[in-house]
């Protein structure tokens, strides 16, 4: 197989016949020997419909249906677990990058000779408010990890075999793939596309947040060095205040005293105790999903031409 189109769908019914029309254009502009594989993450509307009847007629065309919704990054991964060409195209299938960016993405690995080639925007989608949170994730993301995110990156991608195989040695359960894009390696360009604005996303404030946290928990022990020194720094400040306080008690001077500044203190150390006690509980939930080595999807079924059920191996 010489290339192969990997994507999502999600409450996807409205794209996902178009989006199969024009990727398979797309592709087989390039090359008569490709497929498109698509993954089905538990949507709860008619895509899974649409899209296998479009598979039992064509057979470049494989649908990869999971057991529910196990999200967008693990539904990712399975389908780059279920692609056979030589280079894979990553893209969403919700339209907003155009399945026919594949043909630049193409040109453009060939005339560089780099391992992948990945789309960003110039400037990020929406409102104010989704710029900035967008934009203060990065920024505490890149000062955490030890390497750089590429700022406003985006899915779309495409990517020599050599590459997948290397990424798919992931197997974490936590999966946050966008780092994993990074710490695989290999030579990467970015190359600027547009991306179309819907006016809506799924990704609120809390899911924002959320993945932040999951992104800098999974790829960084920074907040518990952060701990460590932040401790030692306080209890430096201790001592100081204790030899200030024992040279006041032995020069025959009055010893500090005072109700609120004793509450103050106590408060404030007795939050950043169970606040570092929180981060130390996310990292140990994290060892304790992992150590259990589930699997990160379940395929119920793939659907292809040939047979219009395959068995999941």
């Amino acid at each position: 197989m010489k290339l192969s189109v990997v994507t999502t769908m999600y409450r996807s019914e409205a794209t996902i016949a178009e989006f199969i029309r024009r990727a398979s254009a797309a592709a087989g502009a390039i090359t008569s020997d490709y497929e498109i594989v698509v993954v089905d993450d538990g949507s709860p509307d008619r895509s899974l419909d649409i899209a296998t009847a479009i598979a039992r007629d064509d057979p470049h065309v494989k649908v990869v249906e999971l057991a529910r919704n196990f999200g967008h990054h693990k539904a990712l991964m399975t389908g780059l677990q279920h692609a056979s060409g030589d280079y894979c195209f990553l893209i969403d299938s919700d339209l907003e990058e155009a399945p026919e960016l594949i043909e630049r993405f193409w040109a453009t690995l060939h005339e560089t000779g780099n391992d992948v080639v990945y789309g960003m925007q110039q400037h990020r989608a929406g409102n104010l408010l989704r710029r900035f949170t967008g934009y203060i994730a990065y920024r505490i993301f890149n000062w955490l990890i030890p390497y750089g995110i590429p700022s406003n990156h985006l899915t779309v991608r495409l990517m020599r075999r050599n590459y997948v195989d290397s990424l798919l040695l992931h197997r974490e359960t936590q999966l946050i793939i966008g780092g994993l894009w990074v710490i695989t390696g290999y030579r990467q360009q970015g190359m600027f596309v547009d991306k179309k604005d819907k006016g809506s996303t799924s990704y609120s404030i809390g899911r924002r947040w959320k993945a932040m946290l999951d992104s800098v928990t999974n790829f960084s022990e920074a907040p518990l060095i952060g701990i460590f020194y932040t401790g030692l720094f306080i209890s430096f400040i201790s001592a100081l205040l204790g030899v200030f306080a024992l040279g006041r008690w032995v020069m025959g001077g009055p010893t500090p005293a005072g109700w609120l500044s004793v509450m103050l203190s106590l408060w404030f150390l007795v939050g950043l105790a169970i606040l570092f006690i929180g981060i130390i509980g996310i990292y140990l939930a994290k060892v304790f999903i992992e150590t259990k080595n589930r699997p990160f999807t379940i395929v119920r079924a793939v659907h292809t031409s040939r047979s219009g059920l395959e068995d999941v191996q």
